[in-house]
């Protein structure tokens, strides 16, 4: 077992997935992550699909430890700094001025610990004309500009995971750990602000790198055609997904593989700069041959000619194939409320040892009378 971060901890007052995703993240690393929740309802996400143990709210609630505390009520409040006294870490992602209501604000928490790392995640920062709008995760995407890179450009609809979420919660614990590192130098804590849509501006730096410095407005086909990305369906009706970039031996093979070897002195698809300019003509050559075999198939034919390529898996699959399985990508606890509670670990390896083991999301106050009994103890001793 590597955990890099064992010793540290974390109290986490995070709903639905920004907080949360963050806490998860270093709770991975092995940091005592508490997640402080409201009584009898916890997080909100636990219901999203009825119930308080959705797959919502377990994706991104692993490894941690739950207490329900109540901070309108002075006891509790009390509970609640007493462990921000014992803590590293305090992540919340509320709106600007509504944890100060909640009495965890950055100055009420900063006297229980000098050095705390105070980490606010919000929609649309802490100031501006934007700052106490409601945002979720479409929402950051729109703002950002990634949206439009995702959306089909007719009929157009919101398609994909919630990838602003996950990437604030991924920024947000990238920023934890830098504050981490400085106060082991310098003893002093730091307050971190990240919006969701400074998150996805900066996750979407491509497209404004593209923009400012040649003019061009990206969208959804722009890097699928540039980078000569491919999707076909095979004849059983699962698909391979190929990413030819711009080396012609990928292209080389890819003919081979697929007998189309008079494409190579096809005007239209010679050079890589005609390919792109044809991409669609391209797909509509290569469209009816891929439906001819079957995907495993496909797969020989282009592992056996070097073609970058993989099946287009469904997540029934994914964690099945023997890379991943060679990996050991899926990871297993037992759980009271599932019998078996499986995931994906953590991709780190340290010193060529991954971490495999995987705690359960708790249910609500799992932990609340442990918690409890560690800071009386804490006070008494």
């Amino acid at each position: 077992m590597v955990r890099i971060l064992e010793g540290f901890r974390v109290v986490e007052l995070g709903t639905y997935i920004t907080g949360p995703a963050a806490g998860m993240h270093l709770a991975d690393l092995g940091a005592d992550v508490i997640k402080v929740e409201r009584p009898g309802e916890g997080d909100p996400f636990r219901a999203f699909k009825g119930g308080l143990y959705s797959p919502h709210y377990q994706t991104y609630n692993r490894n941690k430890r739950s207490i329900a505390l109540d901070t309108k009520q002075p006891d509790d409040l009390a509970i609640l700094h007493d462990l921000v006294a014992t803590a590293d870490v305090f992540i919340q992602n509320f709106r600007p001025g509504v944890a100060e209501k909640l009495g965890a604000g950055e100055a009420d928490l900063r006297r229980m610990r000098p050095d705390l790392i105070y980490c606010a995640i919000s929609g649309f920062g802490t100031s501006g004309p934007s700052r106490d709008r409601p945002a979720f995760d479409t929402v950051a995407q729109a703002a950002s500009g990634y949206l439009r890179l995702l959306t089909p450009p007719t009929n157009p609809r919101v398609i994909g995971p919630a990838i602003a979420d996950s990437v604030t919660g991924q920024y947000a614990a990238m920023a934890c750990l830098a504050a981490l590192l400085e106060r082991s130098k310098t003893g002093k804590g730091r307050r971190i602000d990240i919006s969701m849509l400074e998150a996805m501006a900066h996750f979407n730096l491509d497209s404004f790198t593209h923009y400012y410095s040649v003019g061009e407005v990206m969208g959804p086909l722009s890097r699928p055609v540039v980078s000569q990305s491919y999707t076909f369906e095979c004849a059983d009706g699962k698909w391979v997904a190929i990413h030819l970039s711009s080396p012609t031996k990928f292209w080389q093979g890819l003919l081979t593989a697929t007998g189309q070897e008079q494409l190579a002195e096809d005007p239209r698809f010679s050079e890589r700069l005609e390919r792109i300019r044809h991409q669609d003509e391209l797909i509509a050559h290569f469209t009816p041959i891929f439906r001819g075999r079957t995907r495993d198939d496909w797969c020989a034919l282009l592992l056996a000619n070097e073609v970058p390529h993989s099946p287009a898996y469904d997540s029934d699959e994914a964690l099945e194939d023997p890379q991943a399985q060679h990996l050991q990508l899926k990871v297993s606890a037992p759980s009271t409320e599932l019998g078996m509670f499986t995931t994906v670990r953590a991709p780190y390896n340290f010193d060529g040892a991954p971490e495999l083991e995987v705690l359960p999301p708790p249910v609500l106050d799992e932990h609340g009378a442990e918690i409890r009994a560690e800071l009386a103890r804490r006070k008494a001793g």
